[in-house]
């Protein structure tokens, strides 16, 4: 079966079943004259299942591990029920405390009194403890913000503009053994401020995407990978610009330096996360 048959038959798009393969949940056969993916009755059934268990909010994770026989099934619904009482009652409440703040027409973030609505607001940042724990990573969401993504990017064309001009007419792009292997016009100065936007607007919804599936802290990890990233691209500019001028020799020196920048960042980042919500009772 193609995976056009595959659509019809499931009534998904192939977006889904295309990362449903991403995941190595569903592996289609390769017909070996032509290269195409053919899919079983096994294949179309398993990918219904899969979607139907997404659908009730069931973790990837969690359906691999059903997959691989690791956990039982009515384990698994079990589990998710329970979550989803606790979010129904977390909506509930939530509703309600809204509906007690729209019988006063006149309120404003000015004259709001917390305290009327909840009394008791030890319980009420218990009783909404995930969403504390994601305002308490409030370190990573700094390193992962749009300031400084701008930082990031006016370093990397200010250093391309200022050094442009003085530039040898072919510039390294690949290194081996403190020499370089590969040479390209001194325009590829330019790249690297390019790849800071790709990376942000480009290849960031690609993360958050696969990391939404995966965690709760989908938002705040992708900017921090995406700016992590372009830090690594802006360190191996200014190493390019480094290496010409006889200033420096090995890559690995730099990109070690930046593993352990950004391995010290996400430490930190994690470590305030937990004090601050131990603190303030998020956990």
């Amino acid at each position: 079966m193609t995976i056009k048959e595959v659509e019809e038959v499931t009534k998904l798009p192939r977006s889904n079943i295309r990362f449903y393969e991403r995941e190595g949940l569903v592996v289609p056969e390769r017909n070996v004259s032509n290269g195409y993916r053919e899919y079983s009755e096994t294949d179309v059934d398993n990918i219904r299942k899969i979607a139907y268990l997404r659908t009730l909010g069931i973790p990837l994770e969690t359906i691999r591990e059903l997959m691989d026989g690791n956990q039982s099934l009515y384990r698994a619904v079990k589990s998710q029920a329970k979550r989803l009482d606790e979010q129904m009652e977390d909506l509930e409440n939530a509703r309600r405390l809204c509906d007690a703040m729209l019988q006063d027409k006149e309120i404003r973030f000015s004259n709001l009194d917390v305290e009327h609505y909840v009394p008791d607001l030890q319980e009420q940042w218990k009783d909404n403890r995930i969403i504390c724990q994601t305002d308490c990573a409030g370190f990573l969401y700094l390193w992962g913000g749009l300031a400084m993504w701008c930082v990031l990017f006016v370093a990397s064309m200010i250093a391309a503009l200022l050094s442009y001009r003085h530039l040898p007419p072919e510039i390294p792009i690949q290194w081996s053994h403190g020499a370089a292997s590969s040479l390209a016009g001194r325009y590829v100065i330019f790249l690297y401020t390019a790849a800071c936007i790709i990376i942000r607007y480009v290849l960031r919804p690609f993360i958050w995407r696969w990391l939404y599936t995966h965690t709760v802290y989908s938002d705040s990890l992708a900017d921090y990978i995406t700016n992590s990233l372009c830090f690594v691209a802006v360190s191996v500019e200014i190493f390019t610009l480094l290496y010409v001028h006889g200033a420096a020799k090995h890559i690995t020196v730099v990109l070690f330096a930046d593993i352990i920048v950004l391995a010290a960042v996400f430490l930190e980042g994690h470590f305030r996360r937990n004090k601050n919500c131990a603190n303030s009772d998020c956990s």
